[in-house]
Order: C-alpha cells, then sequence, then structure tokens
C-alpha cells in the first residue's frame, strides 16, 4: 500500500496477525540476558513502512531537516522519541490514514515480528550479517539510502543497520509465559531502539537486540519507522 502525503508516497507493507517466539536462544552468538524468549501473539495485522522515515517523508510534514547526513532518500536521524511523536502527531492531523487505522511507532513486539518475517535466526537471512546485507560496523561511515540492502520475506528494508528506529514502548523487562498484544512497560525513563545504526557491530543488529535510551536522546545514528496500526 502506497500513501501520498503531500506529494511523497510512503509505501507500507502488510504484517499479518500471528505468534512468533520473541528474543534470542540461549545458544545465540552475542546475546544479551534481555532477550528471554516468549511466545507473543499479534490478533491484528498492521501495515508498516517499507524503510525508516526518509528526510524527503520528515521534510513534507515538518519543513525541516534535523539530519547530519543529509540526502532525500536517506533515513532522517538526529530525531528524539519525543520527535517522532510529534512528526506523528502532524500525520495525523493531515487525516490520510486509512479508514479504520492511525499512524503509530510499531511496538516493540510489532517491530521484532516484522523484522523476522518468520524467520528465528540472527538476522533475517542467516547466522551472519556480511557488508553486502547491511550498513554496520562504520564501513561505510554515515547512513546509505534506504532500500540499498535486501529486503526481508516481508518487503521490509534496513531492519539491520543503518539507523536505530525508535518503538513505542518503554523498555522493561520482558513478561514471564505467553503474551497477546504486549505492549511493553506501563511506565520507565527510556524508551525502547532496534535495528543497530551504521557504526555499531553486527550484534548490535540482531533481530532480538534490545537497546533503550531517554526519549530526548538524538544522535545521528537514531531514526524511526512508521506502523499503521488497527483504531479497533
Amino acid at each position: 500500500m502506497v500513501l501520498t502525503i503531500n506529494n511523497v508516497e510512503f509505501p507500507f507493507r502488510w504484517c499479518p496477525p500471528g505468534t512468533f517466539v520473541m528474543g534470542s536462544p540461549a545458544s545465540e552468538q552475542e546475546r544479551r540476558q534481555n532477550e528471554v524468549q516468549h511466545q507473543v501473539t499479534l490478533t491484528r495485522g498492521f501495515w508498516m513502512l517499507e524503510t525508516p522515515v526518509t528526510q524527503e517523508m520528515w521534510e513534507s510534514v515538518m519543513g525541516n531537516n534535523p539530519s547530519a547526513f543529509t540526502g532525500s532518500n536517506r533515513p532522517v536521524e538526529t530525531v528524539s522519541w519525543d520527535n517522532s511523536q510529534e512528526y506523528i502527531q502532524n500525520l495525523i492531523g493531515l487525516g490520510v490514514a486509512p479508514v479504520g487505522y492511525r499512524f503509530s511507532l510499531p511496538t516493540e513486539a510489532q517491530w521484532e515480528y516484522a523484522c523476522r518475517a518468520g524467520t528465528t535466526t540472527p538476522f533475517y537471512f542467516g547466522d551472519v550479517l556480511d557488508r553486502d546485507r547491511g550498513n554496520f560496523g562504520r564501513h561505510v561511515g554515515r547512513t546509505t539510502e534506504v532500500g540499498s540492502y535486501p529486503a526481508n520475506a516481508w518487503g521490509l528494508y534496513d531492519m539491520h543497520g543503518n539507523v536505530w528506529e525508535w518503538c513505542l514502548d518503554w523498555y522493561g523487562a520482558y513478561p514471564i509465559g505467553n503474551v497477546t498484544n504486549p505492549v511493553g512497560a506501563s511506565s520507565g525513563s527510556s524508551r525502547v531502539l532496534r535495528g543497530g545504526g551504521w557504526f555499531h557491530p553486527a550484534e548490535y543488529c540482531r533481530s532480538a537486540m534490545r537497546r533503550d535510551r531517554e526519549p530526548s536522546v538524538r544522535n545521528n545514528a537514531i531514526g524511526f519507522r512508521l506502523a499503521l496500526v488497527s483504531t479497533e
């Protein structure tokens, strides 16, 4: 699905409802203790932006560009979680969301579910991230244009590397046992970041990798991705 907003195209990919195992197994190399595996069921499908929000997409709504590495098709970066909420509120004000859906950041569970696209390996294409499959480890030295590396099975690009992506959730320990439609901790001091950035090693770009930062934090490796979620 492609939405045209202020003459800029926003391509979204469908993520169907389903159940998956969130987190990483004890055998996964470089795993962190906060990645405890648990079963998650998402009862509603959602639309995920095909790429991180680009600078063109940002400028079309906000009229400015905070990014350090400028380029219309590069991800917008140097944006805080608070900035992402301002952007989403402006989008909502335009009244362009499809009937029955609203713009949001994805929850952490939605993000990992969409990233994995049915896979269980550390990365959606297997066990190893190499330079032909993602922008990480300072080998480029900056962000790259979105869509420069292979998409996952659901057509989503740049889920491993390029920029960290804000999620909706407060950061907290995972729940114990099976959960349905989790939304993260009820409160906290930090929000969740996913996906890794251009200057981090591959281990930070794994599907299960979790990081947390205060919602006011901004740097040139942090961006975000939109979701369209059900209003029901």
